[in-house]
């Protein structure tokens, strides 16, 4: 009888959850108990201690990273006027593009550079007099390069929207992400580095009117419980929710090292294959690998490889959002963006979770070198 093969999973959601349930639960139950679901002191704990992790004055707890884009963008006026656009990456997730749309603005796309991230070099060619924003995406939870962008933005009087879904902790020349812009935007969804046990976002700033403004809008435009002052929508970060995020905002530090760390160990054992091209921070970058995205010759060969190996992986983004159905309207065909497009093609996230263990690493690394072997 063959010797079954030892799983590694792509995620572990349950995992970390085993060592800190205990407390979990207690802080749960200590909601249910004192029956303040809606906004209150948990939600208003931790978008203090949000804001002093991304080292901003304020931080608005929202129901989803969706939310805190669509939010962030009708605060600051985009959509409002007609034609309105907005520059971003085309490699994202299309929760990035779709915000912009669904605030009324649309999505102009920009190419990237090898680092996933959008190319600063080529934005100022996409800028029109309709243009109101950029919205870079620190995709991978490594920063993009944020002061060309800001530099940009100032020459020609944009607004800055950070998409920071997969970049808490993150930082760029000591600055962490969600700071560097007019506004950050963060998800909680359960499977980035700080999750929740649901769905969560939030938007940090340093502007206090735009503070107040987006505390409003996140609850039915309701600047108390009688006056509505603007139709908005209920967006705000559950009670419970805020309970699970502070508990795990103890632990978010170990848990970004001990990513960083693992993502060092695929930089040194995978760095001398030829195959192989492997994301190394730069200098002034501190990334927190929400993903470890390699580029590899005969990527789905080696998926194939890896999953008789045990070994769980994933692409991030099988399509790129200019080429998905609901982009079709935007014009922007095959071939638009050629470093996109040929990077979607190469690009495989190897499993990099802070609950993996050596063996587990060594079995990621060993199955990689096998395949290039034979």
């Amino acid at each position: 009888m063959s010797t079954p093969v030892r799983q590694v999973p792509y995620v572990d959601i349950a995992g970390q959850h085993v060592a800190i349930k205990e407390e979990l639960l207690e802080a749960i139950d200590t909601v249910i108990t004192l029956g303040q679901f809606i906004l209150g002191e948990e939600v208003e704990r931790f978008e203090r201690d949000f804001a002093k992790l991304c080292g901003v004055r304020f931080a608005v707890g929202v129901n989803s990273g969706t939310d805190a884009l669509v939010l962030a963008l009708r605060a600051l006026g985009v959509g409002d006027g007609e034609g309105d656009e907005v520059i971003t990456a085309p490699n994202s997730f299309v929760a990035s593009a779709g915000s912009i749309g669904l605030a009324g603005a649309r999505p102009v796309f920009v190419d990237v550079g090898e680092d996933y991230n959008i190319d600063p070099g080529r934005i100022a060619e996409a800028i029109t007099p309709s243009t109101k924003a950029i919205m870079p995406v620190h995709l991978t939870g490594r920063p993009a390069a944020m002061d060309e962008i800001v530099e940009i933005a100032r020459e020609f009087g944009l607004l800055v929207i950070e998409d920071c879904a997969q970049a808490v902790m993150a930082e760029y020349r000591g600055r962490r992400a969600g700071s560097l812009g007019h506004v950050g935007c963060f998800s909680f969804h359960p499977l980035k580095t700080l999750n929740a046990c649901g769905d969560g976002g939030v938007v940090t700033t340093d502007d206090e009117n735009l503070y107040e403004k987006l505390r409003v809008m996140r609850n039915l435009g309701l600047r108390t419980r009688d006056e509505c002052v603007t139709w908005s929508t209920n967006s705000r970060l559950d009670a419970l929710q805020a309970a699970v995020l502070l508990v795990k905002l103890k632990y978010l530090g170990r848990w970004t090292a001990k990513r960083r760390a693992n993502a060092a160990y695929y930089q040194a054992e995978l760095g001398s294959l030829e195959e192989v091209v492997v994301p190394i921070d730069a200098l002034h970058e501190r990334a927190v690998y929400h993903t470890f995205v390699i580029q590899a010759e005969r990527r789905d060969e080696l998926r194939a490889h890896l999953k008789r190996r045990g070994v769980g992986t994933a692409v991030h983004y099988p399509v790129p959002i200019h080429l998905q159905p609901a982009a079709a309207e935007l014009g922007n065909p095959p071939g638009s963006f050629p470093v996109t497009e040929h990077q979607v093609t190469r690009i495989v996230s190897l499993p990099v979770y802070p609950e993996l263990q050596s063996s587990q690493l060594e079995q990621v690394v060993g199955a990689v070198h096998e395949f290039y072997r034979t």
